[in-house]
């Protein structure tokens, strides 16, 4: 059984789709949906039109990864990706693993019901790796269609605009430069202390 290893993720090309041979497998796009497994995060939003995305293209695979918070719903997950072409389950892995594999995916996607500020759409554009986001008012308060990466609302939308981003070239440089951008003018580590120095200053 031909293997391979997406920096800390080993993940079985034969178990793709049969069509993907050993010599393909650096052709795969595999987006990482990172999120802990409970309902909130929906992680099996996108499954259905995934799958069938995939049969069409089986070079385009799913991989969630996140800790499993939910017993219940974890079960449910587990079993669903069990039964469903293209779309895998991978261990919860460290900040420096789980940030390599990011480094390597083709896209990072957040499909959650409801978000505060997504931990892992900041730390993708940061990496300057593209993020497809639900459109819920949290994931569009930090991305702006087009500019810093791409909203859907369903997952029939969640292909089109995949497929926008495997195409369009120049898209994609536009979302990680200004994704990169974003992170350094909002969310700097200098930024983020002097905000959290002035904070603990008014509170002395």
């Amino acid at each position: 059984m031909q293997c391979f290893d997406i920096v800390v993720l080993s993940f079985c090309a034969s178990g793709f789709s049969p069509g993907v041979s050993s010599e393909h497998v650096d052709e795969l796009r595999v987006f990482l949906l990172v999120c802990g497994l409970r309902r909130v995060k929906d992680p099996l939003y996108l499954l259905e039109v995934f799958s069938e995305w995939h049969y069409e293209n089986p070079l385009n695979v799913l991989v969630i990864i996140g800790p499993k918070i939910d017993p219940v719903l974890t079960i449910e997950v587990e079993a669903a990706v069990k039964r469903t072409a293209g779309v895998f389950l991978a261990q919860e892995k460290s900040q420096q693993e789980l940030h390599a594999a990011m480094k390597r995916c083709f896209a990072v996607v957040n499909s959650s019901i409801s978000e505060g500020m997504s931990a892992a759409i900041l730390e993708a554009m940061d990496l300057g790796v593209p993020v497809l986001a639900r459109d819920i008012p949290g994931n569009a308060a930090v991305v702006q269609h087009e500019l810093t990466g791409l909203l859907y609302s369903s997952p029939q939308e969640f292909v089109h605009q995949s497929q926008r981003l495997s195409s369009d070239h120049e898209l994609r440089e536009r979302l990680v430069k200004n994704g990169k951008l974003y992170m350094e003018e909002r969310h700097s580590l200098k930024l983020e202390r002097e905000t959290y120095q002035r904070l603990v200053d008014t509170l002395l």
